[in-house]
């Protein structure tokens, strides 16, 4: 009874302008408190400016030097704010290290297109723990360009308000490129605050069993980790692995406002399956040799290290595609094709990076590099989702992906640069995105006409010593063309390029800045959109065998191949419109100009009359 008779008041109450006012002012603040969303909630309430707290705050100034490299598209990064369901690996074909998950994988063969496929229970990344309570915060990038994973740990007391006073770890972890069993963990603390900061170091993973057996050996004057264990295979058959590591203080006082660094090397051996009975055996023979390597990088320089690894993989970036406009959802981004490249990459061996090649294995690997023959065949793969996957989130689903490239371009006539390692794989990957082929004279481009309505660049496409790069633009008609721009690197050679027919006299391709541009023509039947040879006579004598029936425009084409719809629909649709207008002025003069129709305009007069009658009406 209460509530209803409230609830009838109601209407009264709403009737006055204060009540009104108040109503709408209140709308308004709760329309404007849910448009600052969380964060700026929280600010204007007087807390931190980022969710964390003063962790928070350290961790935003800490990642704000990556988000240029991610804009390049060299990286990608999660962060508590843009959390990223991917794995943050780095590998180099023969191990492959998963920072988050902290395991192991490694290859139980050192020949190309084998993948690290076997999972091992060693941890390989040492923890780095600041004692005492703590709010921390964390990010990871993974950057592709530096085949390297990038950790930023901040940690701030609970008493701390002030992000000046965080705690920062910063870690960078390589599985090097070049040196296929070296794995390397950088650590670098800095401690802004007035207290001395009490850092601990541990091996494994905290809670987790392992049954790899550990012991402390000396190397010259230093103390190293022994670890090893075995990994089971098919046919009753194991892998043994051994790793030697860099002993470490288990403890560590940074001092107030200064910094700490450290670098944590280790060295991988593994062997082929083997019986169970030659473990002995085989166990001194890894033993030995870890040892010695590692005795080779305690008198190295680290620095050097690491920029021989970065270089290592800034050479294979040198090829690579690049998303420039893409305007359907079919087509991958940058940031997916460039995850792709970067986790095939990591898994791939890179013999040519060996010290141990010989010279004429060294040229014959090379040789297949400047000439594919008869790679890639078939359609291009821009489109294959399978190929080109949006999400990854496991080392299990990377390898996956790896085995399926490696068989589709094993398939595709890639084999020869599938066994030059991540060299060759990269190139086959480039060539099959856009559809390009080696023949036995010339280089096609045999893109599909009808996708072209994307931009992208195909660069670092060897072809006789010459990098050669091929991009697909759009004009300010939106009408697709090709720029070939060409980086010559040793003894000049001529390369010459004609559009699909080859009617027009074949262009020289010179290494100037501006590049060279060809128009999009397509053949009736369809043949390749562009040709690429250093015989100028055979782009010659092509355009006499290729027997075509017509060479259109591209937009010639699109509008033959999608002519729109049909003479009779739109006859429909006029004829519709049509009728339905003279209903509705049918309708309209009935009701004016119709029999028994109203007039349209009444004198003053006649009005008044009306108004006298109806009261005369009313009053009797």
């Amino acid at each position: 009874m209460w509530l209803q008779q409230r609830l009838k008041g109601l209407p009264g109450l709403l009737s006055s302008s204060w009540a009104r006012r108040v109503l709408i002012g209140l709308l308004l603040l709760l329309i404007f408190y849910w448009y600052l969303g969380a964060d700026r909630r929280w600010r204007l309430l007087g807390g931190s400016t980022v969710p964390g707290g003063a962790a928070g705050e350290c961790l935003q100034s800490e990642i704000h030097r990556w988000r240029s490299i991610v804009e390049r598209g060299e990286g990608v990064y999660s962060t508590p704010e843009e959390p990223l369901d991917a794995p943050f690996v780095s590998g180099n074909g023969h191990i492959l290290i998963d920072v988050d998950a902290n395991k192991l994988w490694v290859a139980s063969s050192p020949l190309a297109g084998s993948a690290p496929v076997h999972q091992t229970e060693h941890s390989p990344r040492v923890s780095v723990h600041v004692v005492g309570e703590r709010a921390e915060a964390r990010a990871n990038m993974l950057w592709f360009r530096k085949g390297a994973v990038l950790s930023v740990r901040c940690a701030s007391p609970a008493t701390v308000q002030s992000a000046r006073d965080c705690v920062s770890i910063r870690e960078e972890f390589i599985a090097h490129r070049s040196r296929p069993n070296v794995y390397l963990q950088r650590i670098h603390i800095n401690n802004p605050s007035e207290r001395v900061a009490t850092v601990d170091m541990s091996s494994g993973s905290p809670g987790s069993k392992s049954s790899f057996a550990s012991s402390v050996d000396k190397l010259e004057d230093r103390e190293v980790e022994l670890s090893s264990g075995t990994v089971q295979v098919e046919n009753k058959q194991v892998v043994l692995v051994v790793v030697v590591s860099r002993k470490l203080k288990s403890r560590i006082q940074v001092a107030a406002k200064s910094d700490y660094s450290d670098s944590i090397l280790s060295v991988v051996w593994t062997s082929e399956p083997i019986e169970s009975s030659k473990l002995e055996a085989t166990f001194s023979i890894l033993r030995d040799g870890a040892k010695k390597e590692m005795e080779e990088l305690l008198r190295a320089d680290v620095n050097d290290l690491v920029l021989d690894h970065q270089q290592a993989w800034t050479d294979l970036f040198t090829s690579g595609v690049e998303m420039r406009k893409i305007t359907d959802s079919h087509t991958p981004s940058g940031r997916t094709v460039n995850n792709t490249l970067y986790y095939v990459l990591s898994s791939s061996a890179a013999p040519l990076l060996d010290r141990r090649l010989s010279g004429e294995e060294r040229a014959r690997l090379e040789s297949s590099l400047n000439y594919a023959d008869h790679c890639f065949s078939g359609h291009a793969t821009m489109h294959a989702e399978n190929l080109w996957p949006e999400r990854v989130s496991s080392t299990a689903q990377i390898l996956q992906l790896v085995t399926l490239w490696t068989l589709t371009l094993q398939k595709r006539g890639c084999r020869v640069l599938v066994a030059a390692g991540a060299h060759g794989a990269m190139q086959a990957m480039v060539l099959s995105f856009g559809g390009l082929q080696f023949t036995e004279n010339h280089l096609q481009f045999q893109a599909d006409p009808d996708v072209l309505h994307n931009s992208y660049a195909l660069r670092g496409i060897h072809y006789n010593r010459d990098l050669i790069s091929l991009a697909v633009l759009l004009d300010a008609d939106v009408k697709p063309f090709l720029h070939v721009s060409v980086k010559q690197q040793e003894t000049p050679v001529k390369l010459y390029a004609c559009e699909a027919g080859c009617l027009n006299e074949p262009v020289e391709l010179t290494s100037e800045v501006k590049g060279h541009t060809f128009p999009v023509m397509v053949t009736q039947p369809i043949t390749p959109l562009l040709y690429i040879s250093t015989d100028l006579r055979h782009l010659q004598d092509l355009r006499h065998t290729l027997h075509l029936k017509a060479i259109l425009a591209h937009e010639e084409h699109m509008a033959n191949r999608y002519p729109g719809l049909p003479f009779l629909f739109w006859f429909s649709v006029a004829s519709l419109i049509t009728l339905f207008h003279l209903f509705l002025f049918k309708l309209i003069y009935n009701e004016y100009c119709g029999p028994g129709a109203k007039p349209l305009f009444r004198s003053k007069v006649a009005s008044k009359r009306e108004d006298v009658n109806r009261d005369s009406l009313d009053v009797a």
